[in-house]
């Protein structure tokens, strides 16, 4: 989830006064899990993706939202009018390119520094899986909802708990296992639709063995077999009710 003054990524907030521990200590945390040539094989694995796949779900003309961009492995390789990252993380700042606007803001807050219904898509990336409980999960959602624009969407990736099993605890900030249809009803308590439900997309983690070459990767998801037998991500897409959607998949 996985900034000072303006270095080219756009406005920001003044960071908040962080809640415990491991807020302030974000960018240590991931600075050790992942080292400077991770980053840059996940930086070329995520053009992949988004090429090959999430660009589908993108509104050129439209406005994008990276709910806990991170290292901005999303928002940096997709095309939008406005494309905006929040994250706590201090290191955000210097990942975003230019034209990407960030803001250092606790999630369940992000409706503080956005307006209201300007958003026609958010992605949340490996970012619930962090948060502190379903309480959490419920204010981020609510603040999401306010956000988007009526027929707005929200695609989210992530751990699929009940297809990792034990593995989901090989990180210590884990903190909420759920499986697709955990989401599906959180979703459903913050008045969302589910348009888009996969139990099983991804392999479970970058770090993993398996080989990220790009023909290999375009290969990977021209293939929904090959995503049950090597998902551990879940991908399920919801919209906030009236309007029309602004992507098309």
């Amino acid at each position: 989830m996985d900034r000072p003054a303006d270095q080219g990524g756009g406005h920001l907030t003044a960071p908040p006064t962080p809640t415990g521990a491991l807020e302030s200590e974000l960018d240590r945390l991931y600075a050790s899990r992942f080292s400077s040539r991770d980053r840059q094989e996940k930086a070329r694995l995520w053009q992949v993706l988004c090429r090959s796949f999430f660009d589908r779900y993108v509104p050129p003309e439209g406005a994008v939202l990276d709910v806990g961009a991170g290292y901005c492995d999303f928002i940096n390789h997709v095309s939008a009018r406005r494309r905006i990252a929040v994250d706590l993380n201090p290191d955000t700042v210097r990942a975003a390119d230019a034209g990407v606007e960030v803001f250092t803001h606790p999630l369940e807050r992000l409706d503080e520094v956005i307006e209201p219904e300007s958003i026609d898509l958010a992605f949340a990336s490996n970012v619930f899986e962090h948060l502190r409980g379903p309480d959490a999960l419920l204010q981020v959602l609510t603040a999401l909802r306010k956000v988007l624009k009526p027929g707005g969407r929200l695609m989210i990736m992530q751990p699929n708990a009940r297809v990792v099993g034990g593995a989901f605890w090989d990180f210590f900030d884990h903190t909420l296992p759920l499986s697709e249809k955990g989401m599906t009803e959180a979703l459903g308590i913050a008045e969302f639709e589910v348009i888009e439900s996969r139990s099983k997309f991804l392999p479970y983690t970058t770090k993993s063995r398996w080989p990220q070459w790009p023909i290999l990767v375009r290969l990977y998801l021209a293939l929904p077999p090959a995503h049950w037998l090597f998902g551990g991500q879940m991908l399920v897409v919801a919209c906030k009710p009236g309007g029309s959607a602004g992507g098309s998949p």
